[in-house]
């Protein structure tokens, strides 16, 4: 029996499959240009061509052992691809057809999150990263977050957070300091109201024993405490009266004889300087008539 490549070789065989080529329509050729479609089933299919292009180099993109640069080539043609289906899909849309760029996929990174397309052309889809290049040396630090630096608070912000509240100004408004200063305030009201009471009454004592003549009846009324503090009163206010009364001169001071004479003095210089000014306009003048009779 003779062997299958024999049989493909015999001259029948290969009569058959040229028959078979002839009967076969001529394959059709993407073209070059999206804006050459004018049909909208045939933008469509081109289309569709394209996507199971990119899923085939897709699918074969996950293997990490092809190497660094044929997984860089891969990814390079992949894009190549989503960017012609990128015209394709404008043109459908210039056609009439669906806008198929809205449902478009989103680009994630290891983790699985969705990151934005470096384009820094501002046209087309964008450069993106599939399956295994995403690992590649200088493509995995694109997609690394950087680390959140901690932003120093200037003075502005500091003091942008400041309110009423920070001054204690919002204090009273909680109502807790009210329920702890209330019965505090109330000792203190009744107990400086007792002093002042004390303090009338001793008083009004004290005149009446000075109208009846009774002075020193009045003193044992004092306590020990206040008359220490009356003392203390007293002394202060004739240290200050003292210190009024004195009246130190840093300075000597001249008497009468030497302000004469200083007087005197003042008239004599202003004597002088007014004889002298007189003396230099006669002078000038003198000088003047001498140049005019010489002329």
């Amino acid at each position: 029996m003779a062997r299958n490549e024999e049989k493909a070789q015999s001259m029948l065989n290969r009569f058959i499959t040229l028959k078979n080529e002839e009967k076969k329509k001529p394959k059709e050729r993407r073209p070059f240009l999206a804006s050459e479609c004018r049909d909208l089933a045939e933008a469509d299919k081109w289309r569709q061509q394209i996507m199971r292009e990119i899923g085939r180099k897709v699918a074969d993109i996950q293997n990490e052992g092809l190497g660094e640069h044929r997984l860089r080539d891969l990814n390079d043609e992949i894009n190549k691809l989503i960017r012609e289906k990128w015209h394709w899909e404008r043109r459908i849309v210039e056609l009439g057809g669906p806008n198929y760029t809205k449902h478009a996929a989103k680009m994630t990174n290891l983790e699985g999150d969705i990151v934005d397309v470096p384009n820094p052309g501002g046209r087309g889809p964008g450069y993106r990263y599939f399956g295994a290049a995403k690992k590649l040396p200088g493509v995995r630090e694109l997609f690394e977050k950087p680390p959140e630096l901690r932003k120093r608070r200037s003075r502005y912000d500091i003091f942008k957070r400041i309110d009423a509240s920070y001054y204690g100004y919002r204090d009273d408004e909680d109502g807790i300091l009210e329920k702890l200063e209330g019965p505090a305030e109330t000792k203190m009201r009744s107990a400086a109201l007792e002093d002042w009471m004390k303090m009338e009454n001793i008083k009004k004592e004290a005149k009446m024993a000075v109208k009846s003549g009774e002075v020193a009846s009045a003193a044992p009324i004092l306590f020990e405490e206040e008359e220490d503090i009356v003392e203390e009163e007293r002394r202060e206010k004739e240290k200050e009266n003292k210190k009024e009364q004195e009246f130190i001169v840093h300075v000597p001071l001249p008497d009468e004889k030497e302000i004469e004479r200083m007087v005197v003095e003042k008239k004599k210089m202003e004597l002088l300087s007014k004889y002298m000014s007189e003396n230099l306009l006669e002078e000038q003048k003198e000088a003047k008539d001498m140049l005019n009779i010489q002329q």
